[in-house]
């Protein structure tokens, strides 16, 4: 499989492994963030081992809210009846405790066998309770499994987030050529405009001024000049789809949301000089596929 030439931050992986009586899993899940920002979630007595963990995720991501939760599941042994002990002096805390909650509050009703199965801190395991021994290479092996099915995730999303973004990057291209074609038509109609209006205003009397309407028009040439802004906005096109062909997949959500960023600067300037329908209409479809570019950056690494 070729490499992602960028990478989503949203994705999902999940491992685990069989110990003696017991099952380790850790799933990792992503989503989009400006930062990386990391969420831990061990059970008691896995806290020893969350600098490890971090360290591990750090290997594989550098954007994203990823959480990261590890789960302690107990085996099936056969002895189950073995396993559980019951907790009595706790039970009989708690009905004391029900029925003197009745007298207070006059509360009818009766405390039976599955008013206190619902308190499940009576019921106890000893395998359960007792802080697990799970070798520290173990669980970070199992931590890179799912982080790396994660990433797979990440790519995989990013091929297709990558079509998507060349196509609006043609899109726009497309669309800066017909703006770079229109705008010497513009001169040449508003030209003729002047002309015309001049010559119903002085009713043939006098014959128009070449020259000085030939210095207005130099002005208005002057001043509805988008030639550096079609220049600058093409290169920003270049440097954005050199960014997507380079194969950098890590971390170039933030340069490409700076280059749309420049987009919209260019664009911008075009729709105030545009001074005509057409090219007005262009740049607003412009500014519409710039807005769809960054939503997508959004959630790039």
């Amino acid at each position: 499989m070729n490499k992602a030439p960028l990478r989503s931050m949203t994705g999902f992986g999940e491992s685990e492994v069989a110990l003696p009586s017991a099952r380790l899993r850790v799933e990792v899940r992503t989503v989009n963030h400006r930062f990386l920002n990391l969420q831990l979630r061990v059970p008691p007595g896995f806290e020893r081992h969350e600098v490890a963990l971090e360290r591990k995720v750090r290997e594989f991501f550098t954007r994203g809210h990823v959480k990261v939760s590890v789960a302690w599941e107990l085996g099936s042994t056969g002895e189950g009846s073995e396993l559980l002990a019951v907790n009595l002096v706790k039970a009989r805390g708690y009905v004391e405790a029900l029925k003197a909650i009745q007298v207070e509050l006059g509360i009818g009703g009766s405390i039976d066998i599955g008013t206190l199965a619902r308190f499940r801190d009576l019921f106890l395991s000893p395998e359960r309770d007792a802080l697990p021994e799970v070798p520290e290479e173990v669980l970070l092996g199992v931590t890179g499994e799912a982080a790396a099915a994660a990433l797979r995730m990440r790519e995989e999303e990013g091929f297709r987030m990558a079509a998507d973004l060349v196509g609006r990057i043609q899109a726009m291209e497309r669309e800066v050529g017909a703006i770079e074609r229109r705008a010497p038509d513009r001169l040449i109609a508003e030209r003729d405009r002047l002309r015309e209006a001049l010559r119903e205003l002085l009713d043939g009397a006098i014959s128009v001024d070449e020259e000085r309407l030939a210095r207005e028009i130099a002005h208005l040439a002057e001043r509805w000049d988008i030639h550096e802004e079609v220049v600058r906005f093409r290169s920003h096109l270049a440097m954005f789809h050199d960014t997507l062909a380079s194969g950098d997949a890590a971390g170039v959500g933030k340069r490409l949301g700076f280059i749309a960023q420049e987009l919209l600067r260019e664009a911008n300037t075009m729709g105030s000089k545009a001074n005509d329908a057409e090219i007005a209409a262009r740049v607003i479809t412009l500014k519409e596929e710039i807005e769809r570019l960054r939503e997508q950056l959004e959630n790039i690494e």
